[in-house]
């Protein structure tokens, strides 16, 4: 049997854990200097106008964030994937709506940071790119696991 069956409490400890991964998305953006929308985004002051983007951060702190949201949607998805009703605790907190908002606002500025960027090895280049595209496609997978586990699978049961 799985964890959550034999511990129905840990369905309240992970309705509490979602903000805090709610909270890393709204943390990448914040980093690129991007607006996050949705019901938790906190109104930007307007002397805080912020200079640091993607596109013009430091090399090791754009590695940090590819890195970071990278490990982040490879355990959502692994999560998810073998645990597919933990779905209804996740779409409490407009889970689909936060990962598409979040997607189209730090994919295509992270993709643009990453190929516009002049790299001493290539290596580098390529494994940020991976990282970024490995990213992407996880995101797209939980995008799936939610839609399919929220709103298909009761249709069809």
């Amino acid at each position: 049997g799985n964890i959550f069956t034999q511990q129905p409490s840990y369905f309240s400890d992970l309705d509490e854990t979602l903000p805090t991964v709610l909270q890393v998305f709204n943390n990448i953006l914040h980093k690129c200097g991007l607006q996050c929308e949705g019901a938790s985004a906190e109104p930007q002051k307007l002397e805080a106008k912020v200079s640091v983007t993607a596109g013009n951060m430091p090399l090791q702190e754009l590695k940090d964030i590819v890195l970071y949201l990278c490990d982040t949607c490879t355990t959502l998805w692994a999560f998810l994937d073998v645990f597919p009703l933990a779905c209804q605790t996740f779409q409490k907190h407009e889970f689909c709506y936060r990962l598409a908002s979040f997607y189209e606002l730090a994919i295509p500025e992270l993709e643009s940071a990453i190929k516009k960027r002049h790299y001493e090895d290539n290596s580098v280049f390529a494994d940020l790119w991976r990282r970024i595209s490995h990213s992407r496609k996880k995101m797209i997978e939980v995008f799936h696991i939610l839609v399919n586990q929220v709103c298909l699978q009761p249709i069809l049961e």
